[in-house]
């Protein structure tokens, strides 16, 4: 093997360790969070916008908690619904989300809860347990 190809294997190693242990947010279009709802999945809903500091918040919980715990992508589907395109959908109206920051854990189409602009550490890791639990 060649230093080049054996540099460019070392390098893609993580990513790849990365992608395997689990997949990153899945970005919303129509049908994709309703499609895993009617395959009866744990999902998380996050409704944010890349403005929003709260939403960066709340994400950077998101991103250091799945990193601790694999278990939390293995078992919940993480859905993000990019609120300046989908604030005023149809999923976000049948699901009454009031606005960006809002995480809404579901089974199926069964709500398990929701945190609105909370980005605690502990009030969100209770809720991606509550998805562990439920799966």
């Amino acid at each position: 093997m060649n230093r080049r190809h054996f540099l460019m294997l070392t390098a893609a190693l993580p990513v790849f360790a990365t992608t395997a242990q689990a997949a990153g947010p899945i970005a919303y279009a129509p049908g994709v969070a309703e499609a895993a709802m009617d395959a009866g999945k744990i999902i998380l809903l996050d409704f944010k916008a890349s403005w929003c500091t709260t939403c960066a918040a709340q994400e950077r919980v998101i991103d250091g908690l799945r990193a601790a715990n694999p278990a939390y992508g293995a078992a919940i589907t993480f859905i993000n619904v990019d609120w300046d395109e989908y604030g005023d959908s149809d999923l976000t109206r049948s699901l009454k989300i009031p606005r960006r920051s809002t995480l809404v854990l579901l089974k199926g189409r069964k709500e398990l809860a929701r945190i609105v602009a909370g980005t605690g550490k502990a009030e969100i890791k209770a809720l991606l347990d509550q998805g562990v639990a439920a799966a």
